[in-house]
């Protein structure tokens, strides 16, 4: 039985609006909710079809919560994981309202055609820029709390008793007055025959309130990791199945020119050659390895086009020239700030650097698709399964409603997973070629490291302008560097500027606003792309925005006589998150406290992803070789869903961070990328990590994201303590062209 379905007009048009449904199956109950169809899946004119395969566990997933007769509860997550924690978050958020069994929780994973053909109850499938929880928390726990609400008055109506005189815990639902007993499994049938609440009446619990959100429980995906038997992308075996290795021109933009299949057609194993556009070939076997070992011994001959010539030190002039570009590069404009600086008693400048970066991803870039007539279906790590059934669809020519997504866990996605689709894409046209079977196409380490969507480059022109008392009159930011838009969303790019670069410099809006106010400010971005494709990293642009800002809010304060905290706390009093962030974490650090002899301490600040975040940064310096000892973070983002998993973001922000400030960098020699592997991009070292101290500061009142927003700050602040350490500033990074290394 279908119930009445209730679409409320919410009066804030930015929040997703709520479809609640409940559907009876199998004695339980299914209660759905999303945003309201996108116009383009709307227009597909999608049906649903109660035979489309799903992933192993799924029976009949229409639904967000389904609630089975041993009280068993499976919560469907539309969100990707890849290590972060998303999907464990997501149903604490959904236990709490519905106030079931924690031990009794599964997760299943929505597939995109299925969230199609019911008009998107899901949502939207991306996960990326750290909002995985903070985008999807307010329809979850709304369609939660509405279950229990359903799930509550079925068992009022069994007993013929007021709903006001039960309680619930743990899905254990109690009549007080009499002690009767039921559990959400027992009632869930008639529960779904009930029409579902209004949305707007719901009120949901208060954070500060919480019993499972907010706690520090363990993953959900954990076992299956340890023991070995989580399959992703790149373990997948499916009947029959086929593997094949891709190669791309080495230089970006070449074309191929010829290849001699002949010369491998008796190799072992090897099925065929598929040329999959003008650059990229691919060569299919029974094994990976057989596939691989033919590609690399097939002669094939590249056009490799006029960016052969491009070398890293032309990318680099190009850069600096652009700083001393005149033109209308403005962004943000407040008084005039070049004239304050200028008349200003003391004017300080400085030009950082920052380089390529390279996303490494643990598990290398794979998909698997079988197209069988008119179907097609994919298994792939994405963080977008949306994003792969639509290139699915471009590639092989079928319609959405004709091509499944089936989603496995990522290992290790970074921002490369999402917005860029080439390995869906790649593995679709593969699979073109032998219908009937799957293909499995992972690229080599090699292809990997050489034909990513990097870490964009960058330089920055700092210049502020010191009165005679020690205050800044006035700041000038000017970077220049490559545009993410320009290669991935050039609708994107308005008049030549390309906002999206200047991530973190920005007044307003709630994801990454600048922490200080300056008597007079000018921003600008001077966009200069090279043939290089770049793409979201990790903390995108509040990296390189964090270092410009930081390492030379250090120099200022050196400039003006003053303490780095007490300087930048000056200028952030209208900016009380930001200086909370800041306090407490220099509190945590002992910042007023002497440190032992020979040891430094740098800080920073910053605000990305919705998120406010400092760090404290601890070093040694001896014949140049750094010891990074101790890192003290504080974080504020508004709500914590689980402490213990946010402390592993953190973690994990700091071994990427480290790495990307003293490690060897992404370069363009002729035309090409020079790394190929790790031996020449090393990863960081778990002796090199440092002891790593988090202070949470959530203050309730806004939903930010944990992922990225701490990444940013660690380069600033070990950085700035490296300064002090050598009485020098620091500029270039990686900190080898500083002369520098890692302990």
């Amino acid at each position: 039985m279908t119930t009445k379905i209730q679409t409320p007009n919410l009066e804030n048009s930015s929040r997703r609006e709520f479809i609640i449904k409940g559907t009876m199956l199998g004695g339980g109950l299914m209660l759905g909710i999303g945003s309201l169809p996108n116009l383009a899946y709307a227009q597909a004119g999608v049906k649903y079809d109660p035979n489309t395969p799903t992933q192993a566990g799924d029976a009949e997933v229409n639904a967000w919560v389904s609630i089975k007769p041993d009280d068993t509860v499976y919560i469907r997550i539309a969100r990707s994981e890849m290590g972060q924690g998303t999907r464990t978050g997501l149903a604490q958020l959904v236990t709490e309202e519905l106030e079931c069994n924690w031990k009794k929780v599964k997760t299943q994973s929505a597939t995109p055609g299925q969230s199609l053909a019911r008009k998107r109850v899901w949502g939207e499938h991306g996960t990326g820029g750290s909002r995985g929880i903070r985008i999807s928390e307010d329809y979850v726990r709304r369609g939660a709390a509405a279950a229990r609400i359903m799930l509550m008055q079925a068992a009022a109506d069994r007993w013929s008793v007021p709903v006001s005189g039960l309680t619930v815990d743990k899905g254990v639902i109690t009549h007080t007055p009499t002690g009767r007993k039921t559990t959400y499994g027992k009632v869930a049938e008639l529960a779904s025959t009930l029409t579902p609440p209004d949305p707007k009446s719901i009120t949901l619990r208060d954070p500060r309130q919480w019993k499972v959100a907010g706690q520090p429980y363990a993953r959900l995906d954990t076992a299956n990791k340890v023991n070995g038997s989580k399959v992703y992308g790149i373990d997948l075996q499916l009947p029959g199945m086929l593997c094949a290795s891709v190669k791309a021109c080495p230089v970006f933009g070449g074309k191929l020119v010829s290849y001699d299949e002949a010369k491998i057609k008796d190799m072992r194993g090897v099925k065929g050659v598929v040329k999959i556009d003008d650059g990229t070939l691919a060569v299919v076997a029974d094994t990976w390895w057989h596939a691989n070992t033919a590609l690399n011994a097939m002669p094939i001959v590249w056009d490799e086009g006029k960016s052969a010539s491009v070398s890293q030190a032309g990318i680099d002039k190009m850069l600096r020239d652009g700083l001393d570009e005149q033109g209308d590069f403005w962004q943000r404009k407040e008084g005039d700030a070049p004239a304050a600086i200028n008349g200003a008693a003391k004017k300080v400048e400085a030009i950082y650097y920052t380089p390529y970066r390279a996303h490494v991803t643990m598990e290398p870039m794979n998909a698997t698709v079988k197209i069988t007539g008119d179907r097609a279906e994919a298994w792939v790590p994405t963080q977008n399964s949306e994003g792969s059934h639509a290139a699915l669809s471009e590639a092989t020519g079928l319609p959405l409603a004709n091509c499944e997504v089936y989603k496995l866990d990522s290992g290790c996605g970074l921002g490369r997973r999402g917005s860029t689709q080439d390995f869906t894409t790649f593995a679709a046209k593969v699979a073109q070629k032998f219908p009937g079977l799957p293909v499995k196409v992972v690229w080599s380490r090699e292809e990997d490291m050489t034909h990513d969507y990097y870490h964009p480059i960058a330089m920055a022109k700092m210049t502020a302008g010191v009165d005679s008392s020690g205050n800044l009159t006035g700041m000038h930011i000017k970077v220049a560097g490559q545009s993410i838009n320009a290669t991935l969303a050039p609708q994107n790019i308005k008049n030549g500027k390309d906002e999206r670069q200047l991530q973190g410099f920005y007044e307003k809006g709630p994801d990454a606003q600048l922490g200080y106010t300056f008597p007079t400010l000018l921003t600008e971005y001077v966009m200069k792309n090279t043939h290089v494709p770049v793409g979201p990293w990790r903390g995108v642009n509040t990296n390189q925005n964090g270092i410009f800002m930081e390492c030379f809010m250090d120099e200022c304060a050196k400039a003006a006589g003053k303490d780095p905290v007490q300087f930048r706390q000056a200028l952030m009093q209208s900016h009380p998150k930001h200086l909370g962030v800041l306090n407490a974490a220099a509190k945590k650090a002992d910042w007023d406290k002497p440190l032992p002899a020979g040891t430094y301490r740098g800080v920073a600040q910053f605000m990305g992803y919705a998120s406010y975040s400092a760090c404290v940064a601890e070093v040694t310096v001896q014949n140049n070789v750094v010891k990074v000892t101790r890192l003290v973070f504080a974080l504020n983002s508004g709500h914590v869903v689980n402490p213990y998993l946010t402390r592993e973001q953190i973690e994990g922000s700091v071994a990427m961070a480290l790495g990307a400030i003293f490690l060897p960098e992404i370069s363009v020699e002729n035309g090409r990328i020079k790394q190929q592997n790790l031996d020449t991009y090393p990863l960081l070292r778990l002796s090199a990590t440092p002891r790593i101290e988090t202070v949470l500061v959530p203050s309730f009142d806004f939903w930010g994201g944990v992922g990225e927003p701490t990444i940013c700050v660690v380069g600033p602040a070990v950085a700035n303590a490296i300064s002090a350490a050598i009485g020098r500033p620091v500029r270039n990074f990686p900190l080898s062209k500083e002369g520098l290394s890692l302990a």
